[in-house]
């Protein structure tokens, strides 16, 4: 994934734009800054309403040409403030200094998104001399412009970027300004100044009920009235989609309604239904109004900025990173030991990754990295090693419960996945409503918290994970090394303990202890140290091979087998010790009792023989 990942961008930065390096935001880098004033050509007066729909207009110009994190703010309720970062191209700042306009045409016709698959064949197509209306498909529709209508892609941004309505007299291919369809447009039959007045609320009958359904209401002025009535009259005879009137706005189609059958509005009052809430169609009634206005952008300045923050600030921001990253690495190889260099790699895997993707998204989707994102970046590495934690303390839990290390890793992970993965289920759910809910540099850090948490995810499950499935058969972390942070004596794992239905689980971790009577310690004696578990009281002796059950003084070690195969010494009279439940001393004591009849069992076959040779 990595090789892929830098690959692409090496291979962009000898093809294309690409740069190894992030791009840097307003705040870190500087940039271009305009400073705007609407002006109305008809001296109207220019309200709040439409300074905020011309900041509206700018930032879809400006989001749509691959600009990320430009402040777009109003300034003393008369001026617009752009501030571009980085060296814009001239064509962005065209589309920010070119006026917005609004025209109403007819539409020929609609059609998907996306680019044609075969080229639309137009052999049979016969020029007309002069359109018979603006609603003339065969007229307006040439070879030429069914190529433009093929070729056009409305799921690229860059389409998207509005600025220019074309030739009034000329037919249009455009798009939603969504993106959701692409249209062909007839010549301007109506402009924006011909609009008086755009209104939003409920529907009202003509018997003055009020419904629940949310309308915008129009209203054209003198002239636009007339022309508004010869268009419904033409409409209403044709069929869909050449009975639609598209509303165009800064290039792009925000409304495309049809005439209902029957309908012709003659007193220039019109009515738009349709699937509106509340704030859609407050929306299409403010972009109509603010198309009604002749309005023009004069710029009052143009400037190169300083980074508000610039270079000092990110260095900070980084050390700060560096030491975050550092003190989780101190912790986890004080808390795990040489598990710890697992967290530290899985730390500097994620870290590489973030790098690329941010260097990857600059140059396909023109992010910049801001002040705040650095923030979102640092927030990351304690999320990320959460994660780490969270596996780990699984493992360990399952070693303390008596499992091997290959064992505790599988069933680790099982019981540690669901908890990963809720944990970053709520940090990406707080990124996106954060990103939704905030303007301005905070959306950069949500961008970035949000991003980091579903890295965390690819290098728990894709590096992490497999790692440790990898270590735990090498022989230092196998067999638990005191150094490996993995071993079972330093755990506190348990010693024997019931398990239920009569079953007694043994002591975690192997223990060798000599059978009675053997080298290495004399009979009679509680040979070997348990290395877990509890430990036996009494002073152990020894008694006859034959003696029943209970008789003898004092108590007695008898062997008991465990865990691989060895045995350990359990102290008939006390057969479980300090610490264990009355279930697991019985089991141990019938465990016990097992092991001396199977060591008593030879013995008096050896005397039965010898008997018998004797007589």
């Amino acid at each position: 994934m990595l090789a892929a990942l830098f690959g692409a961008i090496a291979a962009g930065t000898q093809m294309s734009n690409a740069s190894w390096t992030p791009n840097l935001a307003l705040d870190l880098e500087g940039g271009t800054q305009l400073i705007l004033t609407p002006v109305a050509d008809d001296g109207a007066e220019i309200t709040d309403e439409t300074i905020a729909q011309a900041i509206e207009v700018i930032r879809q110009r400006v989001d749509s040409s691959g600009v990320a994190e430009a402040e777009i703010t109003s300034q003393g309720g008369s001026n617009i403030v752009v501030a571009l970062p980085g060296n814009p191209s001239e064509e962005t700042l065209d589309l920010v200094r070119t006026s917005a306009q609004m025209r109403f045409r007819p539409v020929l016709t609609i059609t998907a998104p996306t680019p044609a698959a075969t080229p639309t064949d137009t052999s049979a197509f016969v020029p007309k001399e002069a359109a018979d209306s603006p609603s003339d498909v065969a007229f307006y529709l040439t070879p030429e412009v069914q190529g433009q209508l093929d070729a056009l892609d409305c799921t690229d941004p860059a389409n998207l970027a509005g600025g220019t309505s074309g030739p009034d007299d000329a037919p249009l291919v455009t798009c939603q300004v969504d993106g959701s369809a692409k249209y062909l447009l007839g010549p301007v039959e109506l402009r924006g100044d011909d609009l008086d007045n755009a209104t939003s609320g409920l529907r009202t009958t003509q018997t003055g009920a009020v419904t629940n359904e949310w309308v915008v209401n129009l209203e054209f002025d003198g002239a636009g009235t007339d022309v508004f009535r010869d268009v419904t009259t033409r409409l209403q005879s044709l069929p869909a989609p050449t009975n639609q009137f598209a509303m165009v706005l800064d290039g792009l189609v925000i409304s495309a309604p049809g005439l209902s059958p029957g309908v012709i509005i003659s007193d220039g009052r019109a009515e738009i239904s349709g699937t509106f809430d509340r704030e859609s169609a407050a929306t299409l009634a403010n972009q109509l109004n603010f198309g009604a206005l002749p309005l023009t952008f004069q710029v009052q300045s143009e400037e190169q900025i300083s980074a508000t923050l610039g270079s000092e600030q990110l260095q900070k921001g980084l050390i700060a990173g560096l030491i975050g990253l550092a003190l989780v690495a101190v912790y986890s190889l004080f808390q795990y030991r040489a598990l710890g260099l697992v967290t530290i790699a899985s730390l500097l895997v994620a870290g590489v990754l973030t790098y690329g993707v941010i260097a990857l998204l600059s140059w396909l989707q023109g992010y910049r990295l801001s002040l705040p994102g650095v923030a979102g970046l640092i927030v990351a590495i304690g999320i990320t090693a959460d994660s780490f934690i969270v596996y780990f303390e699984r493992i360990r839990d399952e070693l303390r419960d008596g499992r091997t290390l290959v064992g505790a890793v599988d069933r680790g992970w099982q019981r540690a996945r669901r908890t990963i993965l809720a944990s970053d289920a709520v940090n990406f759910l707080a990124a996106i409503v954060l990103y939704v809910l905030a303007v301005g540099g905070v959306r950069g850090f949500a961008f970035t918290l949000g991003l980091t948490t579903l890295l965390d995810l690819l290098v728990v499950f894709l590096f992490t994970r497999p790692v440790m499935q990898l270590i735990a058969r090498t022989r230092f972390f196998g067999e638990g090394h005191p150094l490996s942070g993995l071993d079972p004596r330093r755990l506190g794992a348990r010693g024997p303990h019931y398990a239920g239905r009569g079953r007694v689980a043994p002591a975690t971790g192997p223990m060798v202890t000599p059978p009675l009577g053997s080298g290495g310690a004399a009979a009679g004696t509680l040979a070997g140290t348990p290395t877990t578990g509890t430990l036996t009281t009494g002073t152990p002796t020894t008694r006859p091979a034959d003696a029943p059950p209970g008789e003898g003084t004092g108590t007695e070690a008898v062997p008991v087998p465990v865990a691989g195969g060895s045995t350990r010494l359990v102290v008939d009279g006390a057969p479980g010790g300090a610490g264990m439940t009355i279930a697991e001393r019985r089991a141990a004591a019938r465990a016990a009792e097992r092991a001396r009849a199977a060591s008593a069992a030879p013995a008096s076959t050896d005397q039965q023989s010898t008997e018998g040779s004797g007589s």
